[in-house]
């Protein structure tokens, strides 16, 4: 498995002429960094103008690996071809590097740039990649692949100290300046400056990346440096993620860059003016909070993350906080409301569970409208985390939460009660994961094994190491309560003196209580349980169709739609016949989701049906919005198919039923999330030529969507 490595921006603030200065002084051998030996120039070209420098170099390397595996690859050193290219004129140093030693078994292959920075001109960013592709090493892959990401990342976080340090010696040396590069006939007799500077190796090269990141630090008001809310910050900025994020180790960085990378490069709209611009994607903390939760396994988090917000983007998450107005018996009866913070900043919920009519609660409202309840406190505390993360000075990813347990009895143990809790739980952890710092539980009665054994199975084990219960009085004192809430913050409640105004609790009226049917029919809920989106599976050799029927040309076909899984192909036909839905067994049916082929295999591609716009090969987690203008009224059919050398046409492709019969319920290979809709010319808005998306691929369409007449919004292809 190739191993890869991006880093954020590392920002010097100084000059590029100082920086340069630095850099040559840690050759021909720099005692900061022990394993690099020595080097030897290879080759070496100066332009007429002196304003290009490159120079290739050798490297010695004593990586450090045990004895045994040495004597086994029969080397004591490694050697590094280095080329360095130094452009005095545009003020730019890129390093190429490439292994020589086992280059056939291993590549290693490394880029690192230094830059002026992009607002403040007496600024130098430094940014580097690297990956690593073990094929083969006598059979000690896994051990070498170790040694060298430890190596590695241990060079990289000395690498600006490094730098730092010969910046200080340069001004410790009374040099402060150094003038920049001008064209021979600029030149004017002037003191000696100081000689350009020589391009010695560097032991760890890398490239440039360009992230729309939240912030970095720039050459505006010290105040606006690294600020989340600076629309003008185009990097992640090491200083950044220290101040917001928190300590990272140089691959978590990398992981938490080559993520929101990724998702920029996957969520793009076109702008009128014909430029790619990246959509609206999760903040940094959203992202590192799945990160943390699959331990930075770069895979399974951005799965993870992709399936929570195309759930965000189905159920209008984005919107809860601004749509979701809670019944009024439910702000009475809810025993749970936000409480200042925990002795370390992080936001603290009081949630007195014990007090709460839980059957009451699901009876009057039902398990939708108390779900979107709950979202909406994780939403609010998710904003509660980046206001005290500025209030404090640090990184607060996460908030408390208290629950007393005083009053937990058989009655909140009713089965329907108990469904809803398992429910919340399981969304919850999907969605939010690493947003609960501690839970601190007191008060808890017998029966609190009986919950904790039918709810803690659904519970991540990384948050249930966050749990801390307290029975009878034991919250109180040294160990208890005091040890994570300052004393003048403990409720009343709990014997501490400061006045709680989260509500008591008590029994929802009985006059309150719904039916099943009136709760199904309830607008509060229909919000939540109604979406525009729908969802399909595609399996191999059976892709999935819709029709739309055009009644006036020049109308606009709108789609938007998310991959889930797997790689797919979306098309767009015009029909001349009409399709009739193929029936599916309904063994090989997946409740909830629907498979539905209508172009026939006897039908001819071209005679029977045409494409009217070419083909779009859709990866895995990418978000997609575009848009059709109709040539002719008729039957146009969307179709997603799976990725692969068999063609559009005719004859080829299998019934669905031909397909479901011979594959398990359970081997779909692709899901799709997507919403269509037709809008006359007029209602349109945008240039026909370049339409664009109104909303964040990221974002719920705006409810005004499911009508026509109010909806405008459409793209072309994005990605």
């Amino acid at each position: 498995m190739v191993q890869k490595y991006q880093s954020p921006v590392r920002v010097y603030k100084h000059s590029f002429e100082m920086v340069m200065a630095a850099y040559e002084k840690r050759f021909p051998t720099c005692p900061q960094i022990p394993v690099f030996v020595s080097s030897e120039v290879l080759s070496e070209a100066i332009s007429n103008d002196s304003s290009l420098h490159v120079i290739e170099r050798s490297c010695k390397l004593n990586v450090d690996a045990p004895r045994l595996l040495k004597k086994i690859a029969g080397v004591e050193y490694v050697y590094f071809i280095q080329k360095n290219t130094l452009n005095w004129k545009d003020r730019t140093l890129l390093i190429e590097a490439h292994n020589e030693t086992f280059a056939s078994r291993v590549t290693v292959l490394e880029k690192c740039s230094y830059s002026v920075h992009p607002e403040n001109e007496e600024w130098t960013c430094f940014e580097q990649s690297a990956s690593l592709d073990i094929k083969s090493f006598f059979g000690f892959e896994n051990t070498v692949e170790k040694i060298a990401m430890k190596q590695y990342t241990a060079n990289i976080k000395r690498g600006k100290e490094v730098i730092e340090y010969y910046l200080n010696e340069l001004i410790a040396e009374g040099i402060t300046e150094i003038p920049r590069w001008v064209p021979p006939e600029q030149k004017v007799p002037a003191k000696p400056a100081a000689p350009p500077c020589d391009l010695p190796p560097h032991p760890t090269p890398v490239s440039r990346l360009a992230l729309n990141s939240l912030a970095h630090s720039s050459g505006k008001e010290a105040s606006n440096a690294a600020d989340p809310s600076n629309p003008d910050a185009d990097k992640l900025d090491a200083e950044y993620i220290e101040r917001y994020l928190g300590q990272l180790t140089p691959m978590q960085e990398s992981c938490l860059i080559r993520l929101r990378q990724w998702l920029q490069e996957t969520h793009k709209g076109k702008s009128e003016a014909g430029e790619w611009k990246a959509e609206k994607i999760p903040k940094d903390e959203h992202i590192l909070r799945f990160l943390r939760a699959r331990d930075f396994n770069l895979d399974k988090a951005r799965e993870m993350l992709c399936q929570s917000l195309a759930w965000r983007k189905q159920y209008q998450v984005d919107y809860i906080l601004e749509t979701w107005r809670p019944p009024g018996f439910l702000q009475e009866c809810y025993a749970g409301g936000w409480h200042f913070h925990d002795s370390d900043g992080r936001p603290l919920y009081i949630l007195r569970l014990g007090q709460m009519d839980t059957k009451g609660l699901v009876k009057a409202l039902g398990e939708e409208a108390l779900l979107r309840h709950v979202l909406s406190i994780n939403e609010e505390g998710q904003k509660r985390c980046e206001e005290n993360t500025k209030i404090f000075g640090r990184p607060i990813t996460s908030w408390t939460c208290l629950v007393d347990l005083e009053g937990l009895n058989m009655r909140h143990l009713w089965r329907p009660g108990v469904k809803a809790l398992l429910r919340i739980i399981e969304v919850v952890e999907a969605n939010y994961p690493e947003t609960l710092g501690r839970l601190l539980i007191v008060r808890a009665p017998r029966v609190f094994p009986v919950l904790w054994t039918l709810v803690s199975p659904f519970i991540n084990d990384n948050t249930r190491q966050k749990f801390l219960v307290y029975s009878g009085n034991n919250y109180q004192g040294v160990g208890g309560l005091v040890d994570y809430i300052d004393k003048e913050i403990i409720p009343d409640f709990l014997g501490g003196d400061c006045m709680c105004t989260v509500p008591e609790g008590g029994l929802v009226p009985k006059s309150l209580y719904q039916t099943e049917e009136d709760l199904e029919n309830s607008d509060h809920i229909k919000l939540w349980t109604e979406t525009i989106y729908q969802s399909a599976h595609v399996f191999k050799g059976a892709p999935h169709e819709i029709v739309i029927e055009i009644l006036e040309s020049s109308s606009v076909i709108t789609w938007d739609f998310d991959i889930l899984k797997g790689d797919l192909v979306f098309n767009i036909f015009h029909s001349k016949r009409s399709p009739q839905t193929i029936k599916k067994d309904p063994l090989t049916s997946t409740p909830g989701v629907d498979n539905v082929q209508l172009i026939e295999k006897s039908w001819v591609l071209g005679v029977d049906y045409s494409m009217v716009e070419s083909s779009l090969v859709c990866r895995e987690g990418e978000s997609i919005q575009g848009s059709h203008v109709t040539r002719w009224p008729g039957l146009y059919i969307l179709q997603w198919k799976l990725t692969g050398p068999a063609s559009c046409s005719s004859n080829a492709l299998p019934r669905v039923d031909d397909m479901l019969a011979s594959l398990q319920v359970s081997s779909h290979k692709c899901k799709v999330m997507y919403y269509t809709e037709v809008l006359a010319s007029e209602d349109f808005r945008g240039s026909m030529t370049s339409l664009e998306s109104c909303h964040s691929g990221f974002s719920q369409l705006s409810a005004g969507t499911t009508s026509s007449s109010q909806s405008q919004s459409s793209s072309l292809v994005s990605r």
